[in-house]
């Protein structure tokens, strides 16, 4: 039994990830999940090196590279001297980033909410244990 369970949750989240994807093209057009995840976390730690979103999201650094570039001809992302090193740069949302994350934010909480509209409150406080369980796992 525990491995047919291993293997539905293994099916659900590809068709999660899936549906992930799909949807992200809806609520921040012109943004893919990646750059929108790249975005998110810049504004979360207020900036960091290209190295350090490449280790955080486990990507290669040619993906965050041109991801960043993509935020940058956008207006989205800023790159500023790193004080710590001159050969670095440190990746800031701008205000343009900022406000689109908040848009899509906004946009993305509507739909969860209506998804899970029917869920009992403890349910709903249930899955979001377990997924800050499994996401905090190594």
């Amino acid at each position: 039994m525990r491995d047919e369970d291993v293997e539905t949750i293994r099916w659900e989240l590809t068709a999660f990830s899936r549906r992930a994807r799909a949807l992200a093209e809806r609520l921040h057009p012109g943004l893919s999940l990646v750059s929108y995840s790249l975005l998110g976390h810049l504004a979360e730690e207020g900036g960091c090196r290209a190295t350090d979103l490449a280790a955080y999201f486990l990507l290669d650094k040619s993906t965050v590279s041109r991801q960043v570039g993509d935020l940058e001809r956008m207006g989205l992302v800023e790159r500023l001297p790193d004080p710590a090193s001159q050969r670095n740069k440190i990746l800031r949302p701008t205000e343009a980033g900022l406000a689109t994350l908040r848009t899509a934010g906004e946009r993305q909480r509507a739909a969860f909410r209506a998804r899970l509209d029917d869920w009992s409150d403890a349910d709903l406080a249930a899955f979001a244990r377990y997924l800050v369980r499994y996401n905090v796992a190594d």
